[in-house]
C-alpha cells in the first residue's frame, strides 16, 4: 500500500458513498436500507467516542445490574445498548430488534415501523473494557414478510436469510467491516472528517492460515475432534511448521484478525457449556455471514452455521470459523468421529 499517495488522495470512498453505489445496482431500491445503515453507522460513531473517553467520563466499571445472560453489566454496555436501540427505532426502518442486553425482543411502535429486523450485540467483549483491549459491536439485518404482522418468528430465521451483517471494532482505530451480500469491505473512521473511509476493499480470507484462536483454558472439557485439531495445530504430522496461537477473548478482535490474516477461530461446545457459549442470532450468524462472504467457512460441529434455525432469541451454539482449508480439516475430524460412533 502506498501510504504517501494515500495521504494525498482526495477522492475518498466513504461508507455512505459505498452504500449508495451498491443501491444503484438495485433499481427497485427506495433507499430504506441505506437509511438504516446510516443510523447503524451513527450508533457506531457514538459508541466509539464513548469508548475512547470512557475513563475520563467515569463510564468504566459495573453499572450494578446483571444482564439477561447473568453477566455483570458495564456502564458502557448499558449506554451502547440505549444508543443503538434509539438510533434503530428513529430510523423508521425497523420493526423488531433483538439485543444481547435485553431479555425480550423489542417490537417497534407501528407508527415508526419499517420492514427490517436488526439483531445486535451492542458491546461485545465488554469484560475487556477496563484493560483497554479491543471491543466491538456486532449486527445482522433481516427483512420481514409483513411489517404490520410482526411476530418473533420473523427473527428466528436461519442465517442464510440475512441481508447484511457487520461489526465495528473499537481499538487502536475504529474499523467497520460490512457485507451486504456481495463481498466484504472494511472502513476506518477518520476522526478529522468524522467519516468511515474505505481502507480494506473486497476482503478475502487466505485459503489456509498459520494461526489458531481458542481458549485453551477449557481444553480438559473439549470433545475429541476439537482436541485432535488443536493437537495437530501444535504438532503437525506432515512436517509443516506449527500454527501460532492468538487469543484475545474479544470475538470482534479475534475474528477481525482471522479475516485479515487467515487461520481458524474455535469456540467449541464442552462439558461445561454443552450448547456452546456464543449466541446464534447476534454473534454466530453475523460473523459466519462475513466469513463466507470473504471466502471462508463457518461450521457448528454438526452443520454449516448459517443453516441453523434458532428456536429462541438468545440460543447458543458452538462455532468454528475461518480459512476454508482449516475449517475443512476440522470438518473431516468431526465426520470421522461420527463414522466411528
Amino acid at each position: 500500500m502506498d501510504h504517501a499517495a494515500d495521504a494525498h488522495r482526495t477522492d475518498l470512498m466513504t461508507i455512505t458513498r459505498h452504500v449508495l453505489n451498491e443501491q444503484t445496482k438495485h433499481p427497485e431500491s427506495r433507499g430504506d436500507f441505506t437509511i438504516l445503515l446510516s443510523h447503524i453507522v451513527l450508533g457506531c460513531k457514538f459508541v466509539c467516542t464513548s469508548v475512547n473517553k470512557a475513563g475520563l467520563a467515569k463510564l468504566l466499571g459495573l453499572a450494578g445490574e446483571k444482564n439477561v445472560q447473568g453477566e455483570d453489566q458495564k456502564k458502557l454496555d448499558v449506554l451502547s445498548n440505549e444508543v443503538f436501540v434509539k438510533a434503530l427505532i428513529s430510523s423508521g426502518q425497523t420493526c423488531i430488534l433483538v439485543s444481547e442486553e435485553d431479555e425480550e425482543a423489542i417490537f417497534v411502535d407501528p407508527a415508526l415501523r419499517g420492514k427490517y429486523c436488526v439483531v445486535f450485540d451492542p458491546l461485545d467483549g465488554s469484560s475487556n473494557i477496563d484493560c483497554g483491549v479491543s471491543i466491538g459491536t456486532i449486527f445482522g439485518i433481516y427483512m420481514v414478510k409483513d411489517k404490520n404482522e410482526v411476530t418473533i418468528n420473523d427473527v428466528l430465521q436461519s442465517g442464510k436469510n440475512m441481508l447484511a451483517a457487520g461489526y465495528c471494532m473499537y481499538g487502536s482505530s475504529c474499523t467497520l467491516v460490512l457485507s451486504t451480500g456481495s463481498g466484504v469491505n472494511g472502513f476506518t473512521l477518520d476522526p478529522s472528517l468524522g467519516e468511515f473511509i474505505l481502507t480494506h476493499p473486497n476482503i478475502k480470507i487466505p485459503k489456509k492460515g498459520k494461526i489458531y484462536s481458542v481458549n485453551e483454558g477449557n481444553a480438559k472439557n473439549w470433545d475429541g475432534p476439537t482436541a485432535k485439531f488443536v493437537e495437530k495445530c501444535k504438532f503437525p504430522e506432515d512436517g509443516c511448521s506449527p500454527k501460532s496461537l492468538r487469543y484475545i477473548g474479544s470475538m470482534v478482535a479475534d475474528i477481525h484478525r482471522t479475516l485479515l490474516y487467515g487461520g481458524i477461530f474455535l469456540y467449541p461446545a464442552d462439558k461445561k457449556s454443552p450448547d456452546g457459549k456464543l449466541r446464534v442470532l447476534y454473534e454466530v450468524f453475523p460473523m459466519s455471514f462475513l466469513m463466507e462472504q470473504a471466502g471462508g467457512q463457518a461450521f457448528t460441529g454438526k452443520q454449516r452455521a448459517l443453516d441453523l434455525v434458532p428456536t429462541n432469541i438468545h440460543q447458543r451454539s458452538p462455532i468454528f470459523l475461518g480459512s476454508y482449508d482449516d475449517v475443512e480439516e476440522l470438518k473431516a475430524l468431526y465426520a470421522a468421529e461420527e463414522r466411528n460412533a
